[in-house]
C-alpha cells in the first residue's frame, strides 16, 4: 500500500525538525530546550513577587501576575540565549561541530516523532478514526501504538502520585489566589 498525504506530513515533520537541529546542533537545542523549562519554572515562582512591584503601572492584580510572569519567562529566555550563545560559540571553536550537529539530527529526529506521537494521540480523541485518510494510513497506527503506549504509562506515573496522596507544600507560588481555603501546614 502506498503513502498517504497524512504519511508523507508525518515523514516532512520528523525530516524537518530533524534537518533543523542538524543545522543548529545538540548543544544549542538541549540547551534551548532546558531554558523553555527554567523560564516556566522561573515564571512560575517569582512572576506573583514581581507583580507587587508592578502595582503603581497596572491596576488590575490578575493582569498584574500575567504581566509579571511574562516579564519574567522573557527575561529567562534572553538570559538562556545569551548562554545558549556562549555555550555554542565554544563547541564550535573546539572542532566539535560535526559531531554536535549529527547528535542534533538525532535529537530532532527524536522531537519531531514526539510531536507526532502527542499530534497522532490528539487527533486519536476526535472523530478522525472513521475518516478514509486515517484508515489508509501506514504510519498511524505505528504511532497510535506509541500514543497508547505513553498515555499508559503517564497515567500510571499519575495514579501512583495521585495515590500517595497531594499536599499542598507551604511556599507554593500564589497559593492565597489559587486556593483560598488551603490552610499551610504548622
Amino acid at each position: 500500500m502506498p503513502f498517504t498525504w497524512v504519511d508523507w506530513a508525518i515523514v516532512a515533520i520528523v525530516a524537518i525538525s530533524a534537518l533543523i537541529s542538524l543545522s543548529r546542533g545538540f548543544v544549542k537545542e538541549a540547551l534551548s530546550l532546558v531554558t523553555w523549562v527554567i523560564a516556566g519554572a522561573v515564571a512560575w515562582m517569582f512572576g506573583g513577587s514581581l507583580s507587587e512591584y508592578l502595582a503603581g503601572y497596572i491596576q488590575t492584580p490578575s493582569a498584574r501576575v500575567i504581566a509579571g510572569c511574562a516579564i519574567m519567562f522573557v527575561a529567562t529566555l534572553i538570559v538562556g540565549a545569551m548562554i545558549n550563545y556562549l555555550i555554542g560559540e565554544l563547541v564550535r571553536v573546539t572542532g566539535l561541530s560535526g559531531t554536535d550537529r549529527f547528535l542534533g539530527m538525532a535529537f530532532g529526529a527524536a522531537r519531531g516523532v514526539l510531536l507526532v506521537v502527542v499530534a497522532v494521540g490528539l487527533l486519536s480523541l476526535g472523530p478522525v478514526q472513521q475518516d478514509g485518510w486515517w484508515k489508509e494510513s501506514q504510519l498511524v497506527p505505528k504511532f497510535l501504538l506509541v500514543a497508547d503506549w505513553s498515555k499508559n504509562l503517564i497515567l500510571g506515573w499519575s495514579s501512583q502520585w495521585l495515590a500517595s496522596g497531594i499536599s499542598v507544600p507551604a511556599e507554593i507560588p500564589f497559593k492565597e489566589q489559587l486556593l483560598p481555603m488551603a490552610k499551610t501546614p504548622q
